[in-house]
């Protein structure tokens, strides 16, 4: 089975283990490298998507800065440990979740996008209990390119 498949299917411990797998690669292969800063657009330092990701941001929350509003509320107030996730329905709408401990989207029958990592261990180092602040400083290293393929 693929790992979709797996994350869609198991149960117990080959869940938790199958779905921080995803959960993590889907994490890490989302920023920019180094020799491409945030891959978008970076007028006026801004990093933001482009073409017919940001209109469906526009679209469904209104505008791209009340989109990542909606998305670092629902970061900062998931209670413990887990993920904030924009999805893609089957509908093509986008909608931002919060999954708790392992979970991901796809249990949903949805498209994951983007993700930001609400565990601790995450940011405690660099930010302490400030999770709003490293919520904040992930958008600047954001691959919109990389979001834009996975909306596609």
């Amino acid at each position: 089975m693929s790992l979709e498949q797996i994350v869609c299917n198991a149960q117990g411990g080959i869940f938790n283990n199958a779905g921080q797998i995803l959960n993590h690669n889907l994490y890490f292969t989302q920023f920019a490298s180094a020799k491409e800063p945030g891959a978008g657009n970076q007028e006026q330092g801004q990093n933001a998507p482009q073409g017919a990701l940001l209109e469906t941001l526009n679209r469904d929350f209104g505008s791209f800065d009340n989109f990542k509003v909606e998305f670092e509320k629902a970061g900062t107030t998931l209670f413990g440990s887990g993920w904030v996730w924009l999805s893609k329905d089957t509908d093509g709408r986008l909608v931002i979740t919060q999954e708790p401990n392992a979970y991901n989207p796809i249990t949903k029958g949805l498209r994951p996008l983007l993700t930001m990592d609400v565990w601790e261990h995450a940011y405690y180092l660099d930010y302490q209990n400030r999770r709003a602040a490293h919520l904040q400083a992930l958008w600047q290293i954001i691959n919109w390119q990389e979001i834009e393929r996975r909306f596609l």
